[in-house]
């Protein structure tokens, strides 16, 4: 049969498909009659198509970018932050009441007051917190004369139990990070799918180009069977009604035919789909496959499967990422029980004189300082709160670990599932590649029986019948061959590294 062979390996790394010699165009196109430009193109030569403008690829590779910018927010939480600001105040004391020392009562006081600050403060990622900051304000009064001070120090805030081995700030960076690679995964997921997709598409077109052939080949067989029958009759040899057979089964070749054509159709429409995001563009060529499908005897070894599996299949990752976000969550929910015991201090240098040049003036010549060293505890009596929810967590976590054993546990299950398709497929192309050469052996001695009169035409039209059924079956066998390597390789999370295809996030 065109197009299909059978050939037996025992290398244990071969792999189902094997690139063939390119047919000509008329070749190629001769299963359909249309109007459509043909493209030949390999397997490889789709995947090329599919990584770059496959809607879905294009759709998920956003998604590291959006984690990455997630990251990039969570360290927001070290900006410093800049404050400045300037008020005037006007306050009048009234007077009244008399000084013991003089008869005079006390007169009203008025005092004004221009005063500006200024600060710089933020969380260092140890948890230290500081802040720089600087004052100065002048003050005018009645009965005094004016006087300007000011200072510039900083105040530095380090906790040493609650929020020392993490704070929201490292959570929430670490988190982040952890997404970033999960996301990644969700993306490599994203090309396994498509990969396979496009994988298997290229096989049910090759599947389908081959049975519009077998379909062809029974139609012209029942043809021919027509035409000699009619020439018997003619010569008085066979009964016209013996004709009325072979109508019938020129009639249901023919409709097989039309539906194999419809099933072609169909699967190049699935493949475009999966190759580009502008289907219009597509929809005049007719895609014409380079290779040929071929049945490589694979050797198979369900624990390296699994290996494989557990360690590279992208929800593999993903659950193992899961558990260790968990982990982060429950180091600060830990973390959150203990009191808040801080170690605070603050230093700088006064500043005093009439003008603001002179409290500016002794602030730079650091001859007035200041300073202060202390420790600040909190304790809640019951933290209720805090020990409930490292409790959650803690049962969070738990949860978690046992969704990544059922993972585990499905995982090995689907992979040993795919090997039993894929060994039961193998059998598969045997049994029907045997079948077809009977079913040609038996239609070519009934025939001889039949040109000599020893047979009949319903016994003919039957091993025809069998013939096309067992050519279909044995290239439907190979398309599901090649389709269950496809599948484990998929299972085992492989699917890239078996087609070369190398991923890389930028």
């Amino acid at each position: 049969m065109r197009g299909v062979c059978l050939v037996e390996m025992k290398s244990i790394s071969a792999i189902a498909i094997l690139a063939a010699s390119l047919l000509s165009a008329a070749a190629q196109t001769n299963v359909v009659e249309t109007n459509t430009a043909a493209r030949v193109m390999s397997l490889q030569d789709c995947f090329a198509e599919a990584l770059k403008h496959n809607l879905d690829v294009q759709i998920q590779a956003y998604t590291p970018k959006l984690a990455l910018y997630d990251l990039y927010s969570s360290y927001g939480g070290y900006d410093p932050t800049f404050n400045l600001s300037g008020k005037h105040d006007y306050n009048v004391t009234p007077g009244g009441g008399f000084n013991q020392f003089s008869t005079n009562a006390i007169p009203a006081r008025t005092t004004k007051t221009d005063s500006f600050s200024s600060d710089i403060g933020g969380t260092l990622p140890t948890g230290l917190q500081y802040d720089f900051s600087g004052t100065v304000a002048d003050t005018t009064s009645s009965g005094n004369p004016e006087s300007t001070g000011g200072q510039i120090g900083v105040t530095l805030t380090q906790p040493l139990l609650k929020n020392f081995w993490t704070d929201n700030n490292r959570l929430s960076i670490s988190v982040a990070k952890n997404r970033l690679k999960y996301s990644e995964q969700t993306l490599r997921q994203q090309l396994i799918t498509t990969v396979t997709a496009v994988e298997n598409a290229y096989y049910e077109l090759i599947y389908a180009r081959e049975n519009v052939k077998v379909q062809q080949e029974a139609l012209e067989l029942a043809q021919k069977q027509y035409g000699d029958d009619q020439q018997r009759v003619q010569v008085g040899s066979l009964a016209p009604l013996d004709v009325q057979q072979d109508e019938a089964q020129v009639a249901q070749s023919r409709a097989n035919l039309i539906g194999a054509q419809f099933t072609l159709a169909n699967d190049q429409n699935t493949l475009k789909s999966l190759l580009t995001d502008n289907y219009a563009q597509w929809h005049d060529v007719e895609i014409a496959p380079s290779a040929t499908m071929e049945a490589v005897r694979q050797l198979f070894d369900v624990q390296d499967s699994w290996s494989k599996g557990l360690t590279q299949r992208p929800d593999m990752i993903q659950s193992k990422l899961d558990v260790e976000q968990q982990g982060f969550n429950l180091k600060y929910s830990f973390n959150q029980l203990f009191p808040e015991l801080d170690l605070t201090g603050s230093y700088g240098f006064n500043g005093q004189g009439r003008e603001y040049s002179d409290a500016i003036g002794q602030v730079n010549q650091g001859n007035a300082p200041f300073y202060t060293v202390g420790a600040q505890l909190s304790v809640p009596l019951s933290n209720i709160k805090a020990r409930n929810s490292y409790k959650g967590t803690k049962a969070t976590q738990q949860q978690v670990l046992l969704k990544l054993k059922q993972l585990e546990q499905n995982v090995m299950v689907d992979i040993d599932n795919a090997v039993k398709q894929a060994q039961s497929a193998w059998e598969s192309v045997q049994a029907t590649h045997e079948a077809r050469i009977y079913a040609e052996a038996a239609l070519d001695a009934e025939e001889k029986k039949y040109a000599v009169g020893k047979s009949t035409t319903f016994t003919v039209l039957q091993l025809q019948n069998n013939l096309t059924a067992a050519r279909s079956q044995e290239i439907r066998s190979l398309a599901n061959y090649n389709e269950a390597l496809t599948n484990l390789a998929q299972q085992e999370g492989s699917t890239l590294e078996r087609r070369q295809i190398d991923f890389k996030v930028k």
